[in-house]
């Protein structure tokens, strides 16, 4: 797996804080084999067309800002829009889409939100532009398969590890697979959960 980046000391402020586990705030951590550059590339091979698949909170959108770099070094320019629950349409100007040119690459996270008609609708401007898509959704919605993100317990503790360094020793590997396993693999949760826990025994 990649290693994050090391974080510098932070000993007053919660290593959980939004601010550190926000998507591009950790590193995605890739399956052995895999990277960025490997993705893009298998991503160029499928016409710029594909799906990142996976559970809530199992790292779509951490995995889409671990992309974005290595996209505009292959020379795209990234469009993105990030869809939450019962959002059935893009909070676009639709002067946007329809400007969409060939280099571009549209990028929709939570593209399950949209509504048939709007999936058909955005499936035929891209296909009129030429742009590329890319989207992520928690099944199969008919492109290419990219990537399936999940969390092992390694990786969550990896993560966690990472957060906690150079801050107070008070959340153990156990706990950390506790809150896994209470929220059902759902990482993003799990790291909701530690905040709480870590503000409770600092307090104490």
């Amino acid at each position: 797996m990649d290693k994050a980046p090391f974080i510098q000391n932070r000993p007053s402020t919660n290593p959980f804080a939004t601010r550190y586990v926000r998507p591009g705030a950790i590193a995605f951590r890739f399956a052995e084999g895999e990277s960025a550059r490997r993705l893009v590339a298998r991503l160029q091979a499928n016409g710029w067309r594909g799906q990142i698949v996976g559970a809530h909170g199992t790292g779509k959108s951490t995995l889409l800002a671990s992309l974005r770099p290595a996209l505009e070094a292959a020379g795209r320019s990234v469009v993105s829009f990030s869809l939450h629950d019962g959002q059935r349409r893009l909070p676009a100007n639709p002067r946007l889409l329809r400007s969409l040119r060939e280099q571009d690459m549209l990028v929709i996270d939570g593209y399950e939100q949209l509504g048939a008609m709007a999936r058909f609708s955005l499936r035929l401007i891209c296909r009129k532009s030429r742009c590329g898509l890319l989207v992520t959704a928690h099944a199969d919605v008919g492109l290419p398969a990219l990537y399936a993100t999940q969390v092992d317990l390694s990786t969550a503790q990896s993560i966690a590890a990472d957060l906690l360094s150079g801050a107070e020793s008070t959340i153990s590997q156990a706990d950390v697979e506790q809150a896994l396993t209470q929220h059902s693999g759902n990482l993003r949760e799990a790291l909701f959960y530690l905040y709480d826990l870590y503000e409770l025994r600092r307090s104490s």
